[in-house]
């Protein structure tokens, strides 16, 4: 259930613990800070040799002020720190922002203490942000209890960096971006960012949250909380690297990375993932501008052949379409340029707007116009002759002309964009521009890199009206598996419905001769004590008869040592596409699923999409066809196509046993067959955790 924190963002009264009239201490900095909004609610300031503070009597303890403070920030070394969260308490705080450190970062006794102290605030009903954190503050309530300042607007920010805040107010000034709130996450030992995230969700005048976090904590509470947010959510993490794969010892493992898992459950729960705070920032100005579409297909519009082609090539990298526009666009583009303008997509102007600036405004209306148009992407030297004007050092010969048509170009794009709202933004040479802000002010994202005004519209492209897919709820825990050998896995796996073809464990020739007597040939014989079987030579397949079963087992067992074998029908493979589905179990997002191309060349082609289990089927279907290998399914080269309902069936109940059973790490069956007739697993494994 969502947490009341009403007592951190807007409570009636305040106390910095720690306060200071040292400029080096962290209590100088929150205290002046705090001091700025006096007029909104009693502000105290306590100092234990008491005297004055920033000009003000400080107070020597909480208990002298002799009247309850609501939310109580603790800034004192860390030998003090629990008497401190006492007499809060014992004042009747309901909020607690714990700048202190030197708790679970510091190790196991620091993690204990950290414990303890949340335990003791949590059973007086009140809420602690931190410990180790650089405070927080919230511009709608006029509460400032951080270093900094943070220009007012409606982005929560959401970080466990304070340098990175920093950054992001720095970046995001040029582009009119402002915070509604700003947390410094800490330590997590209480309030959460799932608990801050589906605060922000509720915070009327929070329009996106911005997150840096390196712990997520309870990563999938985390993605289910940006799912139901209901407005956007940005993220920024680090540990992106290879090194969680490495100890994996299924192909599944070895083939997910923590980068893999972040990105699975952003797309599930709909978040923008982003790789830098510049990344984020160019997001932020384009979720911010309002207009946001389903499809993809994007008009490029320039005035010169080379800027053209960059953003072209841009656009398609960033995941958006760049088509030929129809006849009827063209015809209509022809109407208001110039003979020698082009007007396939690109759309350049060749020169005309130099000779007339609002060429650009004739030829954005007609783009935006268009239904064959979902956005579009304005680049080059847009903003140039303005800047002459200006003094930004632009423009040829041509002077307050052009800078006036210009401008008034900027002014016409802003009433077409009125008139048929669509994703727009510019890339200009001259960003800073009269014109460019002109569009700015008027909330058209403008960049001077071309790659950031391409990544702007993939940001708000793409995406239908509504709900995103979200997180798909874990079952309940199911019965323990008992056997983790091969035939225990298939009879789990049987169980919830995943066709095998007929198998028999064998112990000695006797028993591999009746079961070569159960079904007919051809037959498969494995070695069972391998993980990996065919990397071991521990497979045969296509044996015709029981005589060449029985050579095989012989020769497998002198030269394996296996005391148990598998023997198995032989499946069709004549028509069929192999597949790899597996689970892997993440610490922090719990059961991952991973879907693609299957066999023993997995690792090599690497061809596989991820997302959070258990997967329902239609997202199952979605992710094969997603695959580099995606058209092998529907048939190619006389091939007929294969039943890719009944492989995302499969997987559904595949993914559905992983997650009911905590018990096993990674969970993987490869090959799964998938055929005109339907889908049959023809091998699986499991890791137990």
């Amino acid at each position: 259930m969502a947490r009341d924190l009403t007592a951190l963002f807007d409570p009636r009264s305040v106390a910095v613990v720690g306060a200071s009239d040292d400029p080096a201490k962290y209590g100088h900095a929150v205290a002046s800070q705090a001091l700025r909004a006096p007029g909104r609610r009693p502000v105290h300031l306590v100092n234990r040799r008491g005297g004055t503070v920033l000009g003000r009597t400080a107070a020597t303890s909480l208990t002298e002020i002799g009247e309850p403070v609501e939310l109580v920030v603790v800034s004192v070394p860390g030998a003090g720190f629990e008497a401190a969260v006492d007499e809060a308490l014992s004042c009747g705080a309901k909020a607690i922002v714990a700048i202190t450190a030197g708790f679970a970062e510091a190790g196991p006794a620091g993690l204990a203490r950290q414990r303890a102290v949340a335990d003791r605030v949590r059973a007086a009903g009140a809420v602690l942000v931190g410990p180790n954190c650089l405070g927080i503050a919230d511009n709608t309530t006029e509460l400032y209890l951080a270093s900094d300042r943070f220009a007012p607007g409606g982005v929560a920010l959401l970080s466990q960096s304070g340098n990175l805040a920093l950054e992001l107010q720095l970046r995001g000034e040029p582009h009119g971006l402002g915070f509604s709130r700003f947390v410094s996450l800490g330590n997590q030992a209480d309030v959460t960012l799932v608990d801050l995230v589906t605060d922000c969700a509720r915070h009327q005048a929070t329009a996106a949250i911005a997150v840096y976090a390196e712990d997520f904590g309870d990563g999938r509470a985390f993605a289910a909380a940006a799912a139901a947010a209901g407005k956007p959510v940005v993220l920024l993490t680090a540990g992106r690297g290879t090194a969680s794969a490495r100890s994996a010892r299924s192909h599944t493992g070895a083939l997910t990375t923590s980068a893999d898992v972040v990105a699975a459950a952003c797309r599930d729960a709909g978040i923008e993932l982003v790789r830098t705070p510049r990344e984020m920032t160019v997001v932020l100005a384009a979720l911010g501008s309002g207009a946001r579409t389903p499809g993809r297909r994007t008009a490029v519009l320039t005035d010169g052949g080379g800027h053209g082609a960059i953003a072209a090539d841009a656009a398609e990298d960033a995941g958006l379409g760049v088509p030929e526009l129809g006849a009827g666009t063209q015809d209509r583009l022809r109407a208001v340029l110039w003979e020698q303008s082009s007007t396939g997509n690109p759309v350049d102007l060749a020169g005309m707007g130099e000779q007339r600036p609002l060429s650009y405004a004739d030829a954005a209306g007609r783009l935006l116009a268009a239904e064959e148009v979902d956005a579009v992407l304005m680049t080059g030297y847009f903003g140039g002759y303005a800047a002459s004007e200006g003094g930004l050092g632009g423009g040829p010969a041509g002077g307050s002309v052009l800078a006036e048509g210009e401008t008034r170009a900027a002014k016409e794009i802003t009433r077409h964009l009125a008139a048929a709202p669509k994703p727009f933004v510019v890339q200009s040479m001259y960003p800073h521009s009269p014109s460019c802000r002109v569009l700015a002010e008027a909330g058209v994202p403008v960049f001077s890199a071309t790659e950031d005004a391409a990544r702007a519209l993939a940001a708000v492209t793409g995406r239908a009206a509504g709900p995103v897919p979200g997180v798909a709820p874990l079952p309940a825990p199911a019965v323990p598996l008992g056997d983790p050998g091969y035939h225990g896995v298939r009879a789990l796996l049987a169980a919830a419905g995943v066709p095998f073809p007929a198998a028999r464990e064998v112990l000695d020739e006797a028993g591999l001769l009746a079961a070569a007597g159960e079904f007919e040939g051809p037959y498969v014989l494995k070695a069972l004590h391998l993980l990996h079987k065919s990397d071991a030579g521990g497979v045969a397949l296509g044996l015709p008869d029981p005589a060449a079963l029985l050579a095989a087992y012989r020769a497998m067992r002198a030269r394996l040592g296996s005391a148990a074998h598998s023997v198995e029908a032989m499946a069709d493979l004549s028509d069929g596409v192999e597949l790899i589905v597996g689970v892997n179990r993440d610490p922090r997002f719990g059961p991952v699923a991973m879907v693609g191309l299957g066999g023993v060349l997995t690792e090599t082609l690497r061809d596989v999409a991820f997302a959070l289990a258990p997967v329902p089927a239609a997202r199952a279907e979605r992710l094969l066809r997603g695959l580099r290998a995606g058209a092998l399914l529907d048939g190619v080269r006389g091939r007929p196509a294969v039943d890719v309902a009944a492989a995302a069936a499969v997987i559904e109940r595949i993914t559905e046993v992983a997650a009911a059973h905590p018990e096993i790490a990674e969970l993987e069956v490869n090959p799964l067959l998938v055929s005109p007739r339907g889908a049959l697993a023809l091998d699986a494994r499991a890791v137990l955790g």
